[in-house]
């Protein structure tokens, strides 16, 4: 497969370790990335990435934008509550610049939840497979990202906190993610397609803490909450009131099972297993 692939809001941090899979697959005269800060992507620039510039919020530089491109990868913007225009400035842009192919990094479930954040996902799930574009949406679950703070807090403390009452989270790290999403940018076969892209192991945060105190040679317990106790236990860590209930809420969705998917997709495309959850604790505990 020899076409030209983009990616957006590649300086981001999964935008960024797609473009480091990227390069690691195809030579860097066909890829380019498209940014808002020319500035924030120069090492992109200095590995012979085409740079072009162009906001969600701008049809007429995207457009510009992806005019030779083939093959496309939409990261979601991050301005929650402006994803859908934003997004459908992006698809609109790829149909008239004569884009083959766009990817696009969702949210677990997008079209059947409750999750909180998953309406902004399903509406742009339903504006690409309107645009008759061919497509894949890679639905993303957890970042282990997301839980660095977590280990660290209970080195400190010996306790987690928190109020998904054994919800499972299938969690993957970004760079598990990234590769997934390299491989669908560069091999055939994933037209039309929605993959759930999550680990291969679900986990609740008894587990979590049980494998965290096994790592770390001493006792680690996890203490199911109320929501409300959960949001003041957050801010009390040094959140916003609106970040705090946020957070809480989504452990509601948890909870609730808004994370568990059917295992397998991330595997099958990658070829090989998602990392553990004993090593992602390993490496940063």
């Amino acid at each position: 497969m020899s076409q030209t692939i983009a990616v957006t809001a590649a300086t981001g941090q999964l935008g960024r370790l797609v473009v480091e899979e990227l390069l690691a697959r195809v030579p860097a005269d066909r890829l380019a990335v498209v940014v808002r800060n020319a500035e924030k992507a120069r090492p992109i620039a200095e590995k012979g990435v085409d740079v072009r510039i162009a906001s969600y919020d701008e049809p007429d530089k995207l457009e510009a934008a992806l005019q030779g491109i083939e093959r496309l990868l939409l990261i979601s913007g991050s301005e929650v509550g402006k994803r859908v225009p934003q997004h459908t400035n992006v698809v609109n842009a790829a149909k008239a610049a004569g884009v083959s192919f766009i990817g696009y990094t969702s949210a677990p479930k997008a079209s059947d939840t409750d999750l909180i954040l998953a309406p902004e996902h399903k509406a742009t799930e339903e504006v690409i497979q309107a645009s008759g574009i061919p497509y894949s949406i890679m639905r993303n679950n957890w970042y282990f990202e997301n839980y660095v703070a977590t280990i660290e807090a209970a080195k400190a403390t010996g306790e987690i906190i928190g109020s998904a009452n054994g919800g499972r989270i299938p969690a993957v790290p970004r760079s598990d993610l990234a590769a997934g999403h390299a491989v669908v940018l560069t091999s055939d076969g994933h037209e039309n397609t929605v993959y759930e892209f999550a680990g291969d192991d679900a986990w609740t945060w008894d587990e979590f803490a049980a494998e965290l105190s096994d790592v770390l040679g001493k006792p680690v317990t996890y203490r199911n909450v109320s929501t409300e106790e959960h949001a003041k236990a957050l801010q009390a860590a040094g959140l916003d009131e609106g970040t705090a209930n946020f957070l809480a809420a989504l452990d509601v969705n948890i909870a609730a099972g808004a994370l568990e998917v059917p295992p397998g997709d991330l595997r099958r495309v990658l070829g090989r297993p998602t990392t553990s959850l004993r090593a992602f604790i390993e490496a940063h505990a």
